[in-house]
């Protein structure tokens, strides 16, 4: 991305967020209208309650906790003699062709969070410093991203970093100020320009690069960058997944410029019968459809723990989204008016989090989503962007 294009995104104005705040549909809820006066820490994805939790659970060998953290433990992502493979410019061609740094970044990312965890439920130091290793790695060399699917990339590195950031920074005294300090102009000016510009591609673009900002913004504490990525998400989720209150055609994202019925039909991937729950990659794949529902479920997680709960706002879209597919990813035939009778691909390891907010939490019944998250535990990771849900989120009331 152009450097000029880095300086020029502007922070979206209150009156903006109240605006488009009205477009999330649904049942009417108390709307949270700009970040929290003071942030809370570590609070990107995961808590220090849910992190104590957690740590219980494991050192009182209960399942599925003590599983999923032998199963995080067993991962490369956890090992100790890893060596970090930062580069300066990461180039990434649609589905990472070209792959320079592309798996490497991701991966590393998603390490520095494993061993953050690793960190904080044994509470060895030598966890801590694998993770500040891998993290100073990175931002002292990494300066831009680039080819078509620069976006997406910094979106998905950008969503892990923040979480062991967090964790690291709050938690461990050893991270020395400097490199914290780092580390904060990495995510300032490499990965925040870049995913709060938006994106007009598949929805699950968007999702997981206003993940990205979200969690960039509370480890900032940089209120004007977690006012956007908020509007960003009030404006994408209604545009991603379907209720019937919507009318005869989902809603559109602002500035998408789908105007016609045709424009949205192939948009959707060619559907154009609309059931509650339906996704805009449904008929893609429902590898990419579980990265946008999963990062719904991590934007709405983190704002909760800022205080400023996102998750009543989608409730209804996103418990239908994950009954809709758990129905089909548990065996049952889809019908010829859905995706032609053919789904491809598979969710993963995404449900842990929405179903603990929206069934553990909330109380809503979610009979589909619970048998798939039971038959999937522990969920491990995606390689992308997800990781360990089990270990965090199973049943967690934190």
């Amino acid at each position: 991305m152009p450097r000029t294009r880095r300086a020029a995104f502007l922070a979206a104005p209150a009156l903006l967020v109240t605006l488009l705040a009205s477009l999330i549909g649904g049942p009417a809820t108390e709307r949270a209208e700009a970040a929290p006066a003071a942030f809370v820490h570590p609070g990107v994805l995961v808590s220090r309650g849910q992190l104590d939790f957690t740590r219980d659970k494991v050192n009182a060998a209960a399942q599925p906790w003590k599983g999923a953290f032998d199963q995080m433990m067993a991962s490369k992502y956890a090992s100790l003699s890893r060596v970090p493979r930062p580069r300066a410019v990461v180039e990434c061609g649609s589905y990472s062709n070209p792959n320079y740094g592309c798996t490497d970044e991701r991966e590393d990312a998603i390490a520095a969070y494993t061993l953050s965890l690793a960190w904080y439920i044994t509470q060895d130091s030598l966890y801590a410093r694998k993770a500040i290793e891998i993290m100073d790695a990175w931002s002292g060399v990494i300066k831009d991203h680039t080819n078509s699917n620069a976006p997406l990339q910094t979106g998905w590195a950008g969503s892990s970093w923040p979480r062991a950031a967090e964790i690291i920074r709050y938690t461990y005294t050893g991270w020395p100020a400097d490199r914290v300090e780092r580390f904060k102009t990495m995510l300032r000016t490499v990965y925040l320009p870049e995913v709060a510009n938006g994106s007009h591609s598949n929805g699950n673009w968007e999702l997981s690069m206003t993940e990205a900002a979200i969690g960039i913004a509370v480890f900032l504490e940089d209120r004007a960058a977690y006012d956007r990525a908020v509007t960003t998400f009030r404006g994408r989720v209604p545009a991603y997944i379907y209720l019937t209150g919507d009318g005869s055609l989902p809603k559109t994202a602002p500035g998408s410029g789908l105007d016609t019925r045709d424009e949205i039909i192939r948009y959707w991937q060619g559907q154009s019968t609309f059931v509650n729950g339906l996704s805009q990659e449904t008929c893609r794949d429902l590898a990419h459809t579980g990265y946008g529902v999963s990062a719904i479920a991590h934007i709405a997680e983190t704002s909760r723990i800022q205080g400023q709960d996102l998750y009543p706002e989608v409730a209804e879209r996103l418990r239908h989204a994950l009954g809709l597919h758990a129905k089909y990813e548990l065996g049952e035939t889809p019908p010829s008016w859905l995706c032609g009778g053919t789904l491809r691909d598979h969710l993963g390891p995404v449900t842990e989090v929405g179903f603990n907010a929206l069934h553990d939490r909330m109380g809503y019944p979610m009979t589909n989503t619970q048998a798939l998250t039971e038959r999937g535990r522990p969920a491990g990771t995606n390689n992308l962007f997800v990781a360990w849900e089990t270990l965090t989120h199973a049943a967690n009331p934190r």
